[in-house]
């Protein structure tokens, strides 16, 4: 009998082809994994390569600032209710340079922004002498406030409510300071205390002794 004709041999003939072209099947697939795994590699690194640079941190201001007060505003319309933030705010270097200001907004990020920028434009020079004192006593009166500030060497700062924050952002030492009214605005103590360090005159070497003069 022909072996070709043979079912037998048939099917052993065909069982071999089956197998090898599971094994070429088998001996090539590990070889095309690693290169498609390789291919999202270069492509990644590729798109990396693109990447904008991260942007510098801004630089940080001069002044701090401090929110004494901060309220929300209801206006009544005729389309109804809108509301609105209104800050104070006090701003200094902690050199001698500190101002008061006050700013509106819908939101209150916007509002601390507009008092910032508020005060920073309304900004004095306190004359303070060698050791961040002041050297005499002053007063002044703002509305219904009225603040007096004395200086008081070697005690520290003594201090209450808006006028505290003013001479700690002013950078002042070694005063005391004494609301004479009974208003608690803050707004209104903090511009009193503004008035009064504002009229502090420069020490002269005949009034203070050497160690003290700026």
């Amino acid at each position: 009998m022909n072996e070709n004709n043979n079912p037998q041999t048939q099917k052993e003939t065909t069982a071999e082809v089956k197998t090898g072209a599971v094994t070429h099947s088998a001996q090539i697939a590990p070889h095309a994994s690693v290169v498609n795994a390789e291919a999202p590699r270069r492509e990644r690194n590729q798109r990396g390569g693109d990447r904008k640079p991260r942007r510098e941190p801004r630089a940080r201001s001069e002044f701090d600032q401090k929110i004494i007060d901060i309220r929300r505003v209801t206006r009544v319309s005729s389309g109804g209710r809108r509301f609105s933030f209104a800050v104070t705010m006090v701003a200094g270097d902690k050199k001698g340079r500190v101002g008061v200001g006050t700013g509106k907004g819908t939101d209150t990020a916007l509002a601390v922004e507009k008092a910032f920028r508020n005060a920073k434009k309304h900004l004095i020079t306190i004359n303070m002498t060698k050791t961040g004192s002041i050297a005499h006593e002053v007063s002044a009166k703002y509305s219904s406030s009225r603040v007096e500030i004395q200086p008081a060497p070697g005690k520290g700062m003594a201090a209450g409510s808006s006028v505290r924050d003013v001479l700690i952002l002013g950078g002042v030492k070694d005063v005391v300071a004494k609301l004479r009214s009974g208003t608690k605005n803050k707004l209104n103590n903090a511009q009193a205390a503004i008035m009064a360090l504002s009229s502090v005159k420069k020490p002269k070497a005949s009034h203070l002794p050497k160690n003290l003069i700026k």
